[in-house]
C-alpha cells in the first residue's frame, strides 16, 4: 500500500461536509434526529471520501457490536448454505450482520473458532450439532450471552435449539423400505469419529432395524465426512461385492446416494426395481438425476429462519430465552422414483 495513503477519518467527513465531527456521528446513528438536508449532505462527503463507520469502540462501551457469531461444519455444503441464508434472511431487517467461521467437521477446531470469536463480543452464537469439547462447552456456558446450538437434539443444551432428531431421519427411511417389501437393506456413510450427525444418522438406521428383526450388518463407511459422490459409488462398490443380495441402501446424503446411484447404472443394475435407494439432505441433484432419489428435507433454510427468531427474541429479553429455548422441526420425508416399485 502506498505510504501516502491514509484512512479517512469522521474529522475528515466533518471538515468536507462542514459541520463538527458530533454531527456526523449523529447522522450514523438511525435512532438520532438530524436535518434530512444535512444527513444527505454527510453521507455524500463519506462516499465521497470512502469512509465507514468504526464502530468498535461503541460496542466495547456498549456491548453492542452488531453481529453473531456463527460455527458450521463445511462451507461448501449446500445444507449449511441454506441455513446460513435462512439466518441471514431473519436478520435481514435488523442491524445484526453473521460473522462465519468453519470447522471442518472437527470439535478441536471449533474449540479454536469459537475461543477466537468470543473476543470479539458477538452478541449471541451459533453452533452447528451438540457435542464439542469440554473447553468448549465451558466458554460457551459462561460467554453470558445466547447460545444456539442447532442441527441436533443434544441431551444437555447449553442454552437454546434449533434442530431436529437426525437418528428419527433414518428411521423414517428404514420404515419407508420396508413398507416397500425391502428387508436386506445396507447403510453408506463415511467415518462417525467426528462427524455426530452422520453418527446419529447410522444410529437410527441400526437402532429401527433392530427393533424390525432385521440384518444389521450391512454397513459401509468410506472417507472423512462429507463424503462425496466418489465415495459413495466406492462404498457401494464394496457392500455389493460382500452382500451381492441387498436390495435397498440408505445413504448419509445426497451426494453419497448419488455415487450409488452412478455406481448402480455402471453395473447395470436397476434402481429401484433391483436396489431402492435412499438419500438425506433434499439436495438439488436428487430431485433432478434419473430416477429422482427419495431423501429426507430436514428443513436447513429453517433452521436457520428459526434461529434468526430465536437470537432477536433473546436480545429483546436479555438474553432469556426460557420458556422457548428449545425448538425442534419435523423431519420430510421425500419420496421419489428411487424407491418406488414398478
Amino acid at each position: 500500500m502506498s505510504k501516502d495513503r491514509k484512512q479517512p477519518t469522521m474529522a475528515d467527513v466533518a471538515r468536507l461536509a462542514g459541520v463538527s465531527s458530533m454531527t456526523v456521528s449523529r447522522a450514523f446513528k438511525a435512532e438520532s434526529y438530524i436535518n434530512p438536508a444535512t444527513r444527505d449532505a454527510i453521507l455524500k462527503a463519506a462516499a465521497e471520501l470512502g469512509y465507514v463507520l468504526d464502530n468498535t469502540a461503541a460496542g466495547l462501551s456498549s456491548r453492542k457490536t452488531g453481529f453473531v457469531a456463527v460455527t458450521i461444519p463445511s462451507i461448501n455444503n449446500a445444507n449449511f448454505a441454506d441455513t446460513i441464508r435462512g439466518m441471514t434472511d431473519g436478520l435481514r431487517q435488523t442491524r445484526l450482520q453473521v460473522l462465519l467461521g468453519y470447522t471442518n467437521y472437527s470439535v478441536d477446531e471449533e474449540e479454536r473458532l469459537v475461543a477466537q470469536l468470543l473476543t470479539r463480543r458477538p452478541e449471541a452464537i451459533v453452533v452447528t450439532g451438540g457435542r464439542h469439547t469440554d473447553a468448549c462447552r465451558r466458554m460457551l456456558q459462561n460467554a453470558a450471552i445466547p447460545v444456539i446450538e442447532t442441527w441436533d437434539m443434544p441431551s444437555d443444551p447449553i442454552d437454546a435449539v434449533v434442530g431436529f432428531s437426525n437418528a428419527h431421519a433414518s428411521e423414517l427411511l428404514v420404515d419407508h423400505l420396508v413398507s416397500t417389501g425391502r428387508s436386506r437393506i445396507a447403510f453408506v456413510g463415511g467415518d462417525v469419529s467426528d462427524d455426530t450427525r452422520g453418527a446419529d444418522r447410522r444410529r437410527g438406521f441400526v437402532r429401527r432395524m433392530q427393533e424390525l428383526g432385521l440384518d444389521t450388518s450391512r454397513l459401509a463407511s468410506v472417507g472423512s465426512p462429507p463424503i462425496s459422490m466418489r465415495e459413495g459409488a466406492q462404498a457401494f462398490s464394496d457392500l455389493i461385492e460382500k452382500w451381492p443380495d441387498t436390495d435397498a441402501v440408505a445413504c448419509v446424503s445426497d451426494p453419497a446416494a448419488f455415487g450409488v446411484l452412478t455406481e448402480c447404472q455402471r453395473r447395470g443394475i436397476a434402481v429401484p426395481d433391483q436396489i431402492a435407494l435412499c438419500g438425506f439432505g433434499a439436495y438439488e441433484i436428487s430431485d433432478v438425476c434419473v430416477p429422482a432419489i427419495t431423501t429426507v428435507d430436514p428443513q436447513c433454510y429453517e433452521i436457520g429462519k428459526n434461529t434468526a427468531g430465536l437470537i432477536l427474541k433473546a436480545i429483546d429479553t436479555n438474553g432469556k430465552l426460557s420458556p422457548l429455548g428449545t425448538l425442534e422441526l419435523e423431519s420430510i420425508l421425500r419420496i421419489r422414483g428411487s424407491s418406488a416399485r414398478s
